[in-house]
């Protein structure tokens, strides 16, 4: 299994069969399966819900049609090492299209804001994305409120292009942010 190492934490993108343990069972068993110790993520209820159905409707399927190239269409676990514990995740939605292009989206646990690990992960993650040759320019979107994720963005070099609504989990005003690769 591939993992990502940076200073402080290590990145495990979760295979077909490790999403369906969780999905099946629990996140602790997934977890535990993994090495890890039980990580019990205080996430908004947003988050919960943004989680619960990137797992049944895009994680599970996705991976399933896409064994070899999983990682792209996946959730990486991010793993604080000195703790052996999760603190969030990071992912794909998918590998980069005919225009390279693909989008990224991460969380952190309540517990673990405000520590400069969303920073790090997403460093990790676009130093392993940036190997690939077709990926060109990633594009991510923030809530309008979120002012702490677009400062994740804004020091991974990402630049705000402009606002849209969506209408995912519930509607939203929402920053549109893009990354230039090559």
């Amino acid at each position: 299994m591939i993992e990502i190492y940076s200073e402080r934490l290590k990145l495990i993108p979760l295979d077909n069969d490790l999403l369906t343990l969780w999905f099946i069972q629990s996140r602790e068993k997934m977890e535990r399966k993994l090495g890890l110790n039980p990580s019990n993520w205080q996430i908004e209820d947003f988050f919960k819900a943004e989680t619960l159905d990137a797992l049944v409707n895009f994680w599970l399927p996705m991976t399933a049609e896409n064994p070899d190239n999983f990682f792209w269409y996946t959730n990486w676990e991010i793993v604080l090492v000195a703790e052996n514990i999760s603190i969030g995740g990071i992912g794909f939605a998918g590998f980069p299209d005919q225009d390279g292009v693909t989008m990224v989206g991460y969380f952190i646990d309540g517990k673990h804001r405000e520590k400069g690990y969303a920073s790090e992960a997403l460093k990790c993650l676009l130093d392993w994305a940036s190997l690939e040759p077709s990926l060109k320019t990633i594009l991510a979107d923030t809530p309008f409120f979120n002012l702490p994720s677009q400062n994740v963005l804004k020091k991974a070099g990402f630049r705000e292009f402009g606002i849209a609504e969506v209408h995912h989990i519930e509607k939203m005003q929402v920053k549109n942010w893009k990354l230039e690769v090559r």
